[in-house]
């Protein structure tokens, strides 16, 4: 097998074939919901789902025809009871990330000024943390990455 220089390279390391085989991708969109005391919204996923248990960003699948934007005002809105304007939510950074089955391709976004207080909507639990106590929490490995990168924000 050819070698890359990313087999080699002390600063890329693992094996990067799992990203490129073929899969479906599957596009969702998830919001870093920031309050006035730098604290990031939480939500943890129902038992039930795949991932259960896990602390992740609010958000979910975009749907055909839908744009990230409007997919996200959508979800904020079923799961959690918010009312969110398109401008309040600034694009900051995304994670593409292979699981078994498919493959995750994540914008997310950043959003300060909401209306209403957020209120789970379909059982979920929830809870405000600082970007530095995220890594103490179990999240998707595709939301992982995401948390160095808020840390650095804010």
């Amino acid at each position: 097998m050819p070698t890359t220089a990313a087999d080699s390279d002390p600063l890329c390391p693992g094996d990067a074939s799992a990203l490129l085989q073929p899969k479906p991708v599957l596009l969702v969109v998830a919001v870093a919901l920031v309050d006035n005391d730098g604290r990031v919204l939480l939500t943890q996923r129902p038992e039930g789902k795949a991932l259960a248990g896990m602390w992740e960003f609010p958000g979910g699948k975009v749907e055909p025809n839908e744009t990230p934007e409007a997919a996200l005002l959508r979800e904020l809105r079923e799961e959690l009871d918010l009312d969110i304007s398109a401008a309040c939510l600034a694009p900051y950074t995304f994670a593409s990330h292979s699981y078994e089955r498919f493959h995750l391709l994540m914008p997310l976004y950043v959003c300060r000024r909401w209306n209403g207080q957020p209120r789970p909507r379909e059982g979920q639990a929830m809870k405000w943390v600082r970007p530095v106590k995220m890594t103490e929490l179990p999240m998707p490995p595709a939301d992982i990455p995401l948390v160095a990168m808020l840390r650095d924000l804010l």
